[in-house]
């Protein structure tokens, strides 16, 4: 099967937003809600105020940072600050200026020219949709009983709902106790507040794929799927991307999957997956043995985390690309950290060497680079809920220099194309040191790392690369004292301080 996945992707750099921390607009009357104030630390259950006419207005902060897309989290209706306890598909949450504000949004990121793709929780919905209260209303009258996985104890009246579990039934759920047994329904994780939708039923995956598309024909370009893995079921996503693609051929459909994910990545499923298999890698080589023992036990995730040199982590990659065709690496997501991870520089213990040398690599490497919210201008954070921060849109919190350096790998990949489509080549793995070529017609850009603590004066052979012996130019990182050259097939001529990195570009003659 010939794999297309969509050409914008190969050009994008992402920005994700958690709504309710990014930013306010003064156009939703607040004075009579209950929100936390919006620089006080973050919790599992308030609400800062955050909304999608305050991300409008903020468009001209991203186009200026060079985002030229926008991954959204859940924005439909939700008794949740994250909103993955989706209540109301059809609907976008009030408390984020509903419908009429993500209208506006999407107008006003069109005419920038910028994407914008929300995310679809599809596996499990909430307690608070319609048609799962109604069966807690009604039992086995309702006539909802198969759009979830009910317990016919419950349905019957033999046995109470625990839908919102007593202490007895919360305690035989950490116990190992299953939530069919003692809620009543199959719940994602065993979590009270997400029941899991039945998607064998054909009116559920009928409703679902009608959600699909009316928001791709509303505006959206795409989706990012919540943990499309446990709808284990490819004629479900092959009917999805059908829809999605009817709708609009060039929606982009990324899959939050934590592992290998061949069997999505066919061409008749997703078009990509948030590629935390490269965050591992490079948590691996930039942080090391220092990476803390308990971070992101998500399934057997943490096994990827292992200290890696330069040449380990240059096998990591090749293998890693070795996974999937060359469409299929071009649409890949690839990011440092998202809302369900420690901020990198937290799991990097604050080294913030780390975090450049980690964005240096993510904007010249294959696939669409996504910036987290706020990590442009220093925020940092431990897990949920820490790493959902509210955006201090004060500039005096900014670290300017973090900010400045985002923007300027940002202009550098908009700047040469074989940076965002050209061929990836290793060149160089040894100890510290790691260097890579991408090239693209009669461009080529070479990307050389140091990730040790002492300074380098690079000599690589690079004859095999098959590069013309001109004198390349310094793109990003390099001082004007230094004057790199490639002769006699080496590349050298500069002094790569300890952690940092270069771009040096070799055009036409």
């Amino acid at each position: 099967m010939k794999i297309n996945t969509p050409g914008w992707v190969k050009d994008a750099i992402f920005y994700q937003i958690f709504p309710d921390r990014f930013a306010r607009s003064k156009r939703l009357r607040r004075d009579r809600l209950n929100l936390e104030s919006w620089g006080s630390p973050p919790s599992h259950h308030g609400f800062k105020g955050g909304d999608l006419y305050g991300v409008a207005e903020r468009l001209d902060y991203l186009q200026d940072l060079g985002v030229t897309a926008i991954y959204l989290n859940p924005v439909f209706a939700s008794a949740s600050n994250h909103r993955y306890h989706t209540y109301d598909y059809f609907n976008v949450d009030p408390l984020l200026g509903g419908n009429a504000a993500f209208r506006e949004l999407l107008d006003a990121a069109h005419a920038r020219g910028m994407k914008v793709v929300p995310d679809g929780v599809f596996n499990h919905a909430s307690r608070g949709m319609w048609q799962f209260h109604h069966v807690l209303e009604n039992g086995a009258g309702s006539p909802y009983i198969d759009w979830f996985h009910f317990n016919p104890e419950m349905l019957n009246g033999q046995r109470h709902w625990q839908a919102y579990p007593s202490p007895e039934a919360r305690s035989q759920l950490q116990n190992g106790s299953s939530s069919y047994h003692t809620l009543g329904y199959s719940a994602w994780w065993n979590l009270p507040a997400l029941p899991k939708l039945n998607t064998d039923n054909p009116a559920v995956r009928e409703f679902i794929f009608s959600v699909a598309e009316h928001w791709i024909e509303f505006g959206a370009d795409g989706w990012r799927l919540d943990v499309p893995a446990e709808i284990d079921d490819d004629s479900f996503w092959r009917e999805f991307r059908r829809r999605v693609k009817r709708a609009n051929p060039e929606a982009y459909i990324v899959g939050e999957i934590w592992h290998e994910s061949q069997r999505w990545l066919q061409g008749d499923q997703f078009d990509a997956v948030m590629n935390y298999l490269l965050t591992g890698a490079l948590m691996g080589w930039l942080v090391g043995d220092r990476l803390p023992e308990d971070i992101m036990r998500i399934g057997d995730y943490h096994k990827y985390l292992i200290p890696l040199d330069a040449a380990a982590f240059g096998d990591r990659i090749d293998y890693l690309l070795g996974l999937y065709a060359p469409a299929v690496n071009a649409a890949q997501l690839n990011l440092l950290d998202s809302h369900d991870t420690p901020r990198f520089v937290t799991t990097a213990g604050g080294d913030w060497s780390a975090w450049k040398l980690g964005y240096l690599f993510l904007f010249t490497f294959i696939g669409a680079p996504c910036i987290y919210y706020g990590d442009e201008i220093g925020l940092a954070g431990g897990p949920d809920p820490d790493c959902r921060k509210s955006f201090p849109w004060e500039k005096s919190a900014w670290d300017k220099g973090l900010h400045a350096y985002i923007k300027n790998l940002a202009a550098l990949r908009k700047a040469h194309p074989a940076l965002r489509r050209g061929a990836y080549r290793r060149l160089f793995s040894e100890g510290p040191l790691f260097a890579f070529s991408r090239k693209l017609g009669e461009e080529t850009c070479l990307v050389v790392i140091n990730s040790g603590g002492t300074a380098l004066t690079p000599d690589i052979d690079i004859r095999r690369a098959g590069l013309p012996e001109r004198t390349p130019e310094a793109l990003f990182g390099l001082t004007g004292r230094d004057q790199p050259r490639i002769s006699a097939g080496r590349l050298g001529g500069f002094r790569l301080p300890a952690r940092s990195g270069a771009v040096l570009g070799i055009g036409q003659a």
